[in-house]
């Protein structure tokens, strides 16, 4: 069985509710932290995480 594990958020390191294996490539993907709220764009590649543009606060 491969490997998984979840993508921690880049802002307050929480996990996220996605999870990613050694082969996934996520490019300009819109990442939402459950516990902060906040919304990134990143890019994945060999466990990787690249973080490309930090948004607003989403509005509740």
């Amino acid at each position: 069985m491969t490997e998984s594990r979840f993508i921690l958020c880049p802002h307050c390191k929480a996990k996220t509710r996605v999870k990613i294996t050694q082969d996934t490539v996520l490019k300009n993907f819109p990442l939402f932290c459950p516990k902060c709220k906040q919304e990134s764009v990143i890019n994945v590649e060999n466990y990787i995480i690249t973080l490309i543009q930090t948004d607003a606060k989403t509005q509740c």
